[in-house]
């Protein structure tokens, strides 16, 4: 799933090189994913872009200064740019392509999703807060100070893993930063929130900071093609069970729940414990 820092990127790219441009085509291809209907898709047909901002995991495209399109790439959702945009007819139903946008220059972008389970999600707006997912977010981040931090751990009985995904709490992060993070705070991923030491918050605010800012760095210039490989070569234990750690060398595990898993080092996170499968059990002794 993409999260803060490949979406940062993709708002940065459609900044740099929509701005300007005026949409001469908007179609939705998977009637699933457009979730508004006022203001109409074709209301975009003939506004100019003036930005592209990021609200957590959302992409806002803003449209003269009266509309935004706004959407969430989700699980399996990419955005795909083209300098000159294919003249083929999408076919409803039968292309991965969701959505498709051609700009007067003769780019444009598909929003594509693979797979068969399509959670991608796009709104045609006035304000960008008048979409569910965007109303209910937390504070960005990388605009957290630490005392900032502390205060929105404080009193919470919840695993910091989860927390740290809680898309309310704080936005932008997922599950394969949030494995990062902890990583590189040496905290558990089972470790509860409201139980932290000050020295604890501290390294997690640290971490979070460090790990966000330093993955925004690798994806900035980079156009949408390379976001995903840019990521991949960026993480130290996400996606890397059975590997090296490379920061101790011990062998990075993996916990796997229903529909993902978490990846961590049992040297540098957990005292040397191995985390058991949770739909086995909690905890292997």
């Amino acid at each position: 799933m993409p999260e803060m820092p490949e979406v940062e990127g993709l708002v940065r790219f459609l900044r740099n090189r929509a701005t300007g441009l005026t949409v001469v085509k908007a179609q939705v291809a998977q009637i699933a994913a457009l979730k508004t209907f006022d203001p109409p898709l074709t209301a975009l047909t003939g506004a100019t872009v003036t930005g592209a901002e990021r609200h957590g995991k959302f992409v806002d495209l803003v449209l003269g200064d009266r509309l935004h399109l706004v959407f969430h790439l989700a699980k399996a959702g990419w955005l795909r740019w083209s300098d000159q945009l294919p003249a083929t007819v999408i076919k409803p139903g039968r292309s991965p392509i969701a959505l498709r946008v051609g700009f007067d220059d003769g780019s444009g972008f598909d929003l594509t999703e693979a797979g068969t389970k399509k959670s991608l999600a796009a709104y045609v707006v006035r304000d960008p807060r008048d979409v569910p997912g965007i109303a209910t977010l937390g504070p960005d981040p990388l605009g957290l100070g630490e005392e900032a931090f502390a205060a929105v751990l404080r009193g919470r009985r919840t695993q910091i893993k989860g927390l740290l995904r809680d898309q309310s709490v704080i936005a932008g992060i997922g599950n394969a930063y949030s494995d990062e993070i902890l990583h590189a705070a040496r905290l558990s991923p089972y470790a509860i929130a409201a139980t932290l030491t000050p020295d604890e918050v501290a390294r997690l605010h640290a971490a979070m900071h460090r790990t966000l800012a330093d993955a925004i760095g690798a994806a900035e210039g980079k156009p949408p093609a390379d976001l995903k490989d840019a990521k991949r070569r960026g993480m130290a234990v996400h996606a890397r069970a059975g590997q090296a750690c490379p920061v101790c060398s011990d062998t990075v595990r993996s916990v796997f729940f229903a529909d993902r898993s978490m990846e961590y080092c049992p040297t540098c996170q957990t005292g040397g414990k191995i985390l058991a499968d949770r739909r086995l059990s909690r905890l292997l002794k």
